[in-house]
């Protein structure tokens, strides 16, 4: 989904993208002598005009063996670097690839696993985007040959697509709903922060045809991700919240390895799932929480908790996604939500509009009449854990005067899952600790210029 995403509504283009290679990864690795690494961010804004691209179940079949066992612990050795970010839709990272370094940017994801970038195509008469990528500027890049076992085709539970190019290297395609290709090498290059700190060679993709300069820093529990390559035992964000303000950008924190203010963080344990199951519908790789249930203002919404579990099958699945923006939900869930938003805020809902073809509780005017009358919105979770999405904060403005909930059907992303995603993550840090398998929460005012 990376070559769409830039233009397209709070698409969960991030978990979209890339999760049929959730099948080459197990998250299981020796974490000690772990690395920490800090890089700028910056923001992108989105517009809303490219399809969506579906999640065929066949992409994650047989993967679910992978994902389930526990990282070990890291040692106490480890580095702990701190950045800021811009924040708009989507949070963008600027790496330095590469020997000498160049900098690329990528979005900053938690829901997919091989990280990309586009890479330098030499073409007469069409000139690479000057962001581009030049592997020929690098003494430390080099691109896995046909003879690598990430590109036979017909090892166990390898689904993105691979063949030898003409030059007996290691090619990739991924084919979009749209008709749109990206396709490229399949290469190892270092992230190299300073003469004395890089990371190993990584395995990523090297796209050589695609219609964007950006790529993907893939973060999920993958093998292939950048946190489990580069051995960060935990990173963590702090989403500030939006102003629509033209021109102003609110600045955020991000951390890779140790987080001073975790003391003051709330856990609760990722879900894992026995190896021997199989669940087409489901990611494996993902940050799957234990959610509970819904309330909106006072109430509990009468929806079964085993909404928000995997089923035999995978659906029901519930992620948090940092490359999504608004949250999701399969239609049982969106149904109640939509039936309690329209008992309280009845005739000011924007009659027949779609925003995006996925979300439908939109007005017209002023978004705080529309807090008033709902209130705040709690997502509950194990061991008391809650999300709480403030009654000034549970509209986004899309534009033309049009104000919608953050809130979108899963289904008609050809998915079944619930996903929690970035507009529902503000003033909020969110940590993922690999090492033990659990995630953690703390309120903050992550707008300050320091958290």
């Amino acid at each position: 989904m990376a070559l769409l995403f830039y233009h397209l509504p709070f698409l969960p283009f991030l978990f979209l993208f890339l999760h049929f290679i959730a099948s080459l990864s197990s998250p299981t690795q020796n974490l000690n002598d772990t690395l920490s690494f800090s890089f700028p961010l910056t923001s992108l804004r989105i517009s809303p005009d490219v399809k969506v691209q579906t999640l065929s179940s066949s992409l994650v079949a047989g993967a679910n063996k992978h994902g389930t066992r526990r990282l070990a612990r890291p040692n106490s050795g480890s580095y702990n670097y701190k950045t800021t970010f811009k924040y708009s839709m989507a949070l963008i990272v600027a790496l330095p690839i590469g020997t000498p370094p160049q900098t690329q940017q990528m979005v900053l994801d938690t829901g997919s696993q091989l990280s990309w970038i586009q890479c330098h195509k030499k073409l007469a008469k069409k000139p690479p985007p000057t962001a581009s990528f030049d592997p020929s500027l690098s003494s430390s890049f080099s691109v896995l040959p046909c003879n690598h076992p990430l590109c036979k085709p017909r090892i166990p539970d390898f689904t993105l697509p691979t063949s030898c190019d003409q030059n007996r290297l290691c090619h990739y395609s991924y084919f979009y709903a749209d008709g749109t290709l990206a396709e490229g090498n399949l290469v190892r290059e270092k992230i190299t922060f300073s003469r004395s700190q890089s990371t190993p060679p990584l395995i990523l993709g090297c796209a050589t045809d695609s219609s964007e300069d950006k790529g993907i820093l893939g973060m999920n529990l993958g093998r292939f991700s950048f946190a489990y390559q580069s051995k960060i035992s935990k990173f963590s964000y702090c989403v500030p919240t939006r102003r629509t303000k033209p021109g102003v950008s609110p600045t955020g924190s991000f951390y890779l390895g140790q987080n001073p203010n975790s003391h003051g963080f709330q856990y609760i344990n990722l879900l894992a799932f026995p190896q021997s199951r199989t669940m087409p519908n489901m990611d494996p790789l993902a940050y799957t929480l234990p959610m509970l249930g819904i309330r909106i203002g006072a109430k509990k919404l009468a929806i079964p908790m085993h909404v928000f579990r995997p089923d035999a099958g995978g659906s029901g699945q519930t992620m948090i996604d940092s490359g999504s923006e608004f949250t999701y939900l399969v239609d049982e869930a969106y149904n109640k939500v939509r039936e309690e938003v329209v008992r309280l805020v009845g005739p000011r809902l924007k009659k027949g509009y779609v925003y995006g073809g996925v979300a439908d509780m939109c007005i017209d005017g002023n978004p705080v009449q529309f807090g008033r009358l709902v209130g705040d919105m709690v997502l509950e979770f194990e061991k008391g854990v809650e999300i709480t999405v403030p009654k000034d904060r549970m509209l986004a403005d899309v534009g033309g005067g049009v104000h919608c909930l953050g809130i979108g059907r899963s289904n008609m992303l050809g998915i079944a899952s619930n996903i929690i995603g970035n507009f529902h993550q503000q003033n909020l840090w969110v940590e993922f600790d690999l090492a033990n398998r659990r995630l953690g929460f703390g309120k903050a005012d992550c707008s300050r210029a320091a958290v």
